[in-house]
């Protein structure tokens, strides 16, 4: 069969919110098709039918709403994250 998954990611060297970057990847059959980084701010198509995307992506609501993940998802869970490996070492 045919598989479809999206895998997001928050990538830190500290807790400083411009020292984060959220990744969002779209596959499909193990191929990495589209992917919305912070550090770019924008989609990126990496296939045919993910570089369409990106475009209409890239024009609408979806770009928007994702450039805010780094601050409501990544934000409070990288601080937890630290805090709570901090105090076991």
């Amino acid at each position: 069969g045919f598989r479809y998954y999206v895998v997001g990611s928050c990538e830190f060297n500290s807790s400083k919110l411009n020292d984060i970057e959220f990744t969002l990847s779209y596959y499909y059959n193990k191929l990495e098709y589209i992917r919305f980084s912070s550090s770019v701010g924008k989609y990126v198509g990496y296939t045919e039918h993910g570089i369409k995307n990106a475009e209409r992506w890239n024009n609408g609501p979806e770009v928007i709403s994702r450039r805010a993940q780094k601050e409501s998802y990544c934000f409070p869970n990288v601080g937890a994250f630290t805090e709570s490996a901090l105090t076991k070492s």
